[in-house]
């Protein structure tokens, strides 16, 4: 296996802070080719059974005047082998360039077990600030994400905000969401004295972090910037169990059997399906 050996300030930066940018690790024809397949799957509007809609909420857009309501993100497009969207996304989840950068920030072999693909278009809601192994329940360790930037994000079209020095916190218990700013339920408070900063990413760019970090999205207020982005969950080879929704895959297509975490998690509740990550 070809590996990418991380500089010592890169390695420094993601054991501090749990996250880590590698610019411009897919080229424009990749990008092209990844937008111009979700956008095509999704000119119609929600695809049953692939397509997340949001669910009405107090407080939030009526379904009419909600962005959301025709471009929600999609679950799991790389289950979907019948549709354009389900190869692309098998191949980019096993792609050759993620294997190493993953199996060196876990020290061990990585298992890709979830894909997702947001489009974010203007005036969509943002997500607020979660940890997203409250939703894998990863035992012992964590999960970690390769989030891939189809667009250009920013502060303008509700780009992802990180809390630095969160990664490792517990996973915390979350608190309601403001509905009229975030299309998912959860909030997770920083510690005292820390503050969510803005990462601004280009096309290509892909973003490295673990389970435990405290991240999140703002809405996109641009007048015509869409916010989309490829993401990709992974687990290290020595996890024990995870959550029921999700099954590990290595890196050459085999099946890796985890068992179930049936415990409760912070919140004393099962979490029986995938909430939603960024």
């Amino acid at each position: 296996m070809n590996r990418i050996i991380l500089s010592d300030s890169q390695r420094a930066q993601f054991d501090r802070d749990g996250f880590l940018a590698m610019r411009g690790l897919f080229s424009a024809d990749e990008i092209h080719d990844i937008r111009s397949t979700f956008m095509a799957a999704a000119k119609d509007g929600p695809v049953p059974g692939l397509s997340d809609v949001p669910k009405a909420r107090e407080g939030a857009p009526a379904v009419s005047s909600d962005p959301l309501s025709f471009y929600p993100r999609m679950l799991s497009p790389h289950k979907h082998a019948d549709k354009p969207v389900g190869p692309l996304a098998m191949r980019y989840m096993h792609d050759a360039r993620l294997r190493p950068i993953l199996a060196e920030l876990f020290a061990e072999e990585p298992f890709a077990c979830s894909s997702m693909f947001y489009f974010k278009p203007p005036g969509a809601r943002g997500q607020d600030l979660h940890q997203d192994n409250f939703y894998l329940r990863v035992k012992p360790g964590t999960c970690m994400a390769a989030w891939v930037a189809v667009d250009d994000a920013d502060e303008d079209n509700g780009g992802m905000m990180f809390v630095p020095q969160t990664a490792g916190l517990d996973i915390a218990c979350p608190e309601m969401a403001d509905p009229s700013l975030s299309f998912t339920t959860e909030h997770v408070e920083p510690p005292p004295g820390l503050q969510p900063q803005m990462m601004r990413l280009k096309a290509g760019d892909v973003l490295f972090f673990n389970g435990s970090v405290i991240h999140g999205s703002t809405p996109n207020t641009s007048a015509d910037r869409f916010r989309r982005s490829l993401i990709f969950h992974y687990v290290p080879k020595s996890t024990v169990e995870m959550s029921h929704y999700y099954e590990a895959l290595s890196f050459d297509g085999a099946k890796h059997e985890i068992a179930v975490n049936m415990e409760g998690g912070p919140c004393g509740a099962t979490q029986d399906v995938l909430t939603g990550q960024h």
